[in-house]
């Protein structure tokens, strides 16, 4: 039998197509746009996205038998907003995770309201890309589409939505909405109240790998997907990204080296850190995670190589690096501010320690080293949550640099592991399908049988102990520099 997983992003839609055994058959992807009405400003057309889904699942699927599709799951963009009438027409265009527009919001919530009440109500404080803001910002700017909501959904809600005809979500994908109580797994009251809506404009909430419904009689005609296919619910892209690298068991932990970088550590109980650094959220297996989230990681590489000293050739620059743990240069990786655990837009990337004698490779050095610490500081502190990491799965384009990984396994302390798949969150979706559709008994044992490990790079007790030392240093940076931050962005 044959799966799909939908990776619904903020560029493209993915499809992705394996079998039981995991053996990936074929993969499509479309384009759609990005609306930016006003500086600040994120949408997209839920429209968009459906017609999209449409003809890459007819191409996904050419030439298969489609009676042998046993179920489809989705990964989605987290926190957009999708609101429909009472016709189950779109209302108003998606505003997406990236969005910007709900600043006042967000301090109202976090200062007005309170950010210990919010995190009492649904484990987290209010950012700017969650839902609830957003549905506060609809009520006070267009209050006549407010008055219009039947019900309110998340990107990837409303694929499966079209394709089931149940308005579904998952846990995993609705513990970034802010208004759910994560611990519990159901709508928060006081948040609804907070917000002015009602539990039935919400989705029926499911498990990740629950299935929902199957296709419709009319997703049938539109699709060339046969009835009898299962709609599994999925997940947000994180969690499911970490289903498909198999982090899914107590402690596992995966570290996104992208454009941005991702901490994610899998848990089997839930928990909340007192200043809420880390998103507390249900997790895609069933049961929760904390995520930690730094806004340049890659992106810091990738600055320093290409604008500053102007090359493409980033392997023979790190090839210059000698002496782990002697840099005496560090780096704050805060290009475009940072979220994990400063959550300060205010905050800047600097170079301190620079003397005559540095050289370009030191720099370069500081830079992937700098990105770790920033990294660390996640891991910090889910230990002190409680969870013990001592492996992570690596994956995003930073981790194609094998130094980088063995900085990072010396930085982290830990046992560093690349895996057989580099598809994450599409692939996940379809493991979610195939758990749905019973082939396989839970998340984990999916997993267990799926993802392997094909290489490992180990710690040093030696380095280990000088990047402790260099960690605190890095560690005291920011505190000593907020204040110049906050007056430089006055100063602007």
């Amino acid at each position: 039998m044959l799966y799909i997983g939908v990776d619904l992003g903020t560029s493209s839609i993915k499809l992705l197509m394996m079998d039981e055994t995991g053996d990936i058959k074929r993969i499509v992807s479309k384009e759609y746009p990005l609306y930016f009405p006003k500086t600040g400003w994120s949408e997209q057309k839920p429209e968009d996205w459906y017609e999209r889904f449409v003809e890459a699942v007819k191409e996904l699927t050419d030439g298969f038998d489609k009676n042998t599709i046993d179920g489809i799951s989705f990964s989605g963009q987290m926190h957009g907003l999708v609101i429909l009438d009472e016709n189950d027409e779109v209302i108003r265009p998606a505003i997406l995770w990236n969005d910007g527009r709900t600043q006042e919001e967000c301090d109202y919530l976090n200062q007005e309201i309170g950010r210990e009440v919010i995190s009492s109500y649904t484990a987290n404080m209010a950012l700017t890309g969650f839902t609830a803001p957003k549905l506060l910002w609809v009520k006070k700017h267009e209050p006549e589409n407010f008055a219009r909501i039947k019900k309110i959904m998340l990107p990837k809600d409303y694929l499966a939505y079209r394709l089931s005809g149940v308005h579904c979500t998952d846990v995993s994908d609705a513990s970034g909405m802010l208004l759910l109580d994560v611990k519990n797994k159901c709508w928060s009251k006081e948040m609804l109240d907070i917000v002015g809506i009602q539990e039935e404009q919400l989705a029926k909430i499911y498990e990740s790998y629950e299935a929902v419904g199957t296709i419709t009689e009319r997703a049938s005609a539109e699709t060339g997907l046969p009835i009898s296919v299962k709609v599994v619910a999925g997940g947000g892209d994180q969690a499911v990204g970490a289903v498909g690298t198999g982090t899914v068991g107590h402690g596992m932990c995966s570290v996104s080296l992208g454009t941005s970088g991702t901490v994610f550590i899998a848990s089997k109980e839930f928990a909340v850190d007192e200043n809420n650094s880390l998103h507390s959220f249900a997790d895609a297996s069933g049961k929760f995670h904390f995520m930690g989230c730094m806004l340049s990681a890659a992106a810091s590489n990738k600055w320093w190589m290409d604008e500053i000293i102007g090359t493409k050739e980033y392997g023979a620059e790190q090839a210059k690096i000698a002496g782990l743990g002697e840099n005496k240069v560090y780096f704050l990786p805060y290009l475009m501010g940072e979220r994990t655990p400063h959550n300060n837009p205010n905050a800047r990337g600097t170079f301190t320690g620079l003397t005559m004698d540095t050289s370009r490779a030191d720099m370069t050095q500081a830079v992937l080293e700098g990105v770790a610490f920033a990294l660390r500081d996640s891991v910090e502190i889910a230990k002190d949550l409680g969870v013990s990491i001592e492996r992570i799965r690596i994956n995003g384009g930073g981790a194609k640099s094998p130094l980088w990984c063995e900085i990072m396994a010396n930085v982290l302390n830990v046992k560093v592991d690349k895996i057989n798949s580099e598809e994450g969150p599409g692939f996940g979706a379809a493991i979610l399908a195939a758990v749905g559709c019973g082939i396989y008994p839970n998340v984990e044992e999916a997993c267990a049988k799926l993802i392997k490990v094909v290489s490992t790079t180990e710690q040093n007790a030696e380095l280990v102990e000088k990047y402790n030392k260099k960690y605190q240093v890095f560690k005291a940076l920011y505190p000593a520099l907020k204040d110049m931050f906050d007056r430089m962005a006055d100063a602007e």
